[in-house]
């Protein structure tokens, strides 16, 4: 069977952290700035995590992440 390839795009949104979850950017916070809030900014700013449902296919797009 051959190898699988990474998918690139996945590849440059999500990183794992050391005890194996993988974590992620939070979604719009990359223009259209003016009308948010301050305070939902800066929540916005913050990284997250993967929810369990999603990591499969997260896994499956990153074949080097166990």
């Amino acid at each position: 069977m051959p190898k699988l390839k990474t998918n690139r795009s996945a590849k440059k949104r999500f990183r794992t952290t050391g005890s194996g979850k993988i974590r992620r950017r939070k979604a719009f916070r990359n223009h259209l700035l003016e009308p948010k809030t301050t305070n939902r900014k800066r929540r916005l700013w913050k990284m997250t995590f993967v929810k369990e449902r999603d990591k499969g296919n997260v896994r499956q797009m990153l074949p080097y992440m166990k």
